[in-house]
């Protein structure tokens, strides 16, 4: 199937934005390439050092034949969907041995956990701690003696700080090995409805524990489309995951086999042997387009909209919020899946997944399937799907046909013409807004502004009963210069109680929402920020904001906002306690949201 002539032009815009930066990164990249094995520039001291503790495979190093595999791990046992790796570094290590590897823990990386940090004060350390993943990462494979790389990641802001760091050591060839979702547990909707009905006092603390520890309750990710499951999803559609490796559940032989099969794999595509393939060559223009049309087709968080950007600036390449604007409006959304639906991914999996999905889109000539991925050449090695057999990998042509099209559709049958992510752009700014779960009568929402500078005065205005005609919420000082750029997502309940009483409300904040926020419009990650002199900071109460989402506008009516002046807030209880301290120099240096609000990159 011929490309679509907008995923081709899309492509070729990003190819020449990011030019300069581009040949720039590949040029050293090569420069690193061209001298060899690593190791082999290290003097018997420094290898020595290396390999003190690695027992029986110290001959094996020494000679040099070997391809040394580093392991970055985001292991901890505070998370569900990290505390599988604990067991990941024996199984890599013995795989290795298998094929004549060997294998090492280069190092851990933080994985702080969103849902844990929601709505406090943690969570203003959330976004940055990617670029310190990406730091720590940067330290472990810093020691140059490895030959591969596999990285053990899931989470919201740990797979794309792995990815900027993969990227920055873009000569060495990696894999990306995932833990899984949880199994299926309190089905999505039933808690939030217990979410909203604690949020109007009609039930009590007691009642909103018993319904999250049903929901949250076992090994793996969370079971919604949140960041961490879209994660997995893009490091498919990247081609940097085993196809068919993203939801399997932990603790299952095929999930085990898998792990086997990405270390051989990593250690295949070495320099040492004859299907070299280094992260640099993965990581193009098409594999992070391929990356956006996945975002689309199946819904997924916006946090990638500020990830991605980010990610590819890692890898020479420059991403614009009109790149993910042009593509929504050609891809079709392909899944119904929380909070865009009733489904877990475990049941989209079973539906049909990714290998369904990937499939419908390449006959449609809306993804690349001329990449090179870390299994081999071809997007199309990705529309097959991993059985066990005799204990190992093995792959099948995966399913022709949705199994359930209540969750997944097929490209000419979808469930909306278009992926339900939009630009929106007018005097307050440019954002974004995902209305794949929006009701359509929701798309226009224009009505008088309620300023606020905490999350927590919105909520106890609603507990005060202040909100009784349609209002758009203005949460602004929420960007990542101001505090880090927290998750909004505890506003949810609250907001979409206002609207289930037949108020009109939306959201506009240069702050995020979280992957799982759905059926109220929001216009998030609005830039310039706030604090940094942007429109929002020059808002009243009482000023009429229209949000468009069929147009992509987002404005405050009959206000010439050159004639006031930004309003400054007190930031100054935002450099202190739970760690705040020592993110300053972030905050100080943070780029702009609409570039991935990055540090490092």
């Amino acid at each position: 199937m011929a490309l679509h002539p907008t995923l081709k032009a899309v492509t070729d815009r990003i190819v020449a934005r990011s030019e300069t930066r581009r040949t720039a990164y590949l040029d050293l990249m090569g420069r690193a390439a061209a001298e060899g094995p690593r190791r082999a520039h290290l003097t018997c001291g420094n290898q020595a050092h290396a390999y003190a503790a690695m027992g029986g495979d110290k001959d094996a190093l020494v000679a040099e034949k070997a391809p040394n595999i580093g392991i970055i791990t985001a292991y901890n046992d505070m998370l569900s969907a990290h505390q599988p790796f604990e067991t990941y570094p024996a199984i890599i290590r013995e795989a290795a041995r298998a094929v004549g590897a060997t294998a090492q823990v280069a190092g851990g990386v933080p994985a702080m956990c969103d849902g844990v940090t929601q709505g406090q004060t943690g969570m203003e350390l959330s976004l940055f701690s990617r670029d310190v993943i990406a730091l720590a990462a940067g330290v472990g494979l810093s020691h140059n003696v490895f030959d591969s790389s596999i990285y053990l990641g899931v989470c919201d802001k740990i797979v794309p700080g792995l990815v900027m760091a993969a990227a920055t050591f873009g000569y060495i060839p990696a894999v990306f090995v995932p833990a899984g979702p949880m199994v299926s547990g309190l089905p999505n909707d039933e808690k939030a409805k217990v979410r909203q009905q604690f949020a109007t006092g009609e039930v009590g603390r007691d009642k909103l524990m018993e319904a999250e520890m049903a929901s949250y309750h076992g090994p793996g990710t969370c079971t919604f489309y949140g960041t961490a499951n879209t994660n997995q999803m893009l490091m498919e559609f990247m081609g940097l995951h085993l196809p068919g490796a993203s939801f399997i559940n932990p603790n299952t032989p095929l999930r085990d086999a898998l792990t086997v099969a990405g270390t051989e794999r990593a250690a295949q595509i070495t320099a040492l042997g004859n299907e070299y393939t280094p992260v640099c060559d993965v990581l193009d223009e098409r594999a992070f387009v391929n990356g956006l049309v996945g975002l689309m087709a199946t819904g997924g968080s916006t946090n990638l909209v500020l990830h991605l950007p980010a990610m590819a600036r890692a890898a020479g390449i420059e991403l614009d919020l009109q790149d993910f604007h042009d593509l929504s409006e050609i891809v079709p959304l392909l899944a119904k899946v929380y909070p865009n639906g009733l489904a877990d991914v475990n049941h989209f999996h079973a539906a049909g997944g990714l290998q369904f999905m990937i499939s419908e889109l390449l006959n449609a000539g809306l993804l690349h399937d001329d990449v090179t991925t870390v299994a081999g050449k071809g997007l199309d090695r990705y529309t097959q799907e991993p059985k066990l057999k005799e204990g190992r990998v093995a792959y099948e042509d995966g399913p022709a046909e949705t199994l359930n099209d209540k969750i997944l559709r097929p490209a000419a049958d979808p469930f909306g013409q278009t992926g339900g992510l939009s630009l929106l752009e007018g005097n307050l700014g440019r954002g974004v807004i995902k209305v794949s779960a929006v009701a359509p009568e929701r798309h226009i929402i224009e009505a008088p502004c309620r300023i606020f500078q905490e999350q927590a005065d919105v909520k106890k205005a609603f507990q005060n009963g202040e909100f009784t005609s349609d209002t758009v919420v203005i949460v602004r000082f929420q960007g990542p210069q101001a505090n880090g750029m927290p998750e909004l997502h505890s506003l949810t309940p609250t907001l979409a109680v206002l609207q289930d009483r037949g108020l009109k409300v939306a959201l506009v904040t240069d702050g995020r929402m979280s992957g799982a926020s759905g059926k109220v419009p929001a216009a998030i990650h609005v830039s310039p920020e706030a604090a940094d002199g942007g429109p929002l900071a020059m808002l009243q109460d009482g000023d009429v904001i229209r949000l468009d989402a069929t147009k992509g506008t987002l404005e405050v009516l009959g206000v010439d906002l050159s004639t006031r002046t930004a309003v400054t807030a007190d930031l100054s209880g935002n450099g202190n306690g739970v760690g705040r301290e020592l993110f300053g120099v972030f905050r100080k240096n943070v780029g702009l949201s609409s570039h991935g609000a990055a540090v490092v990159v």
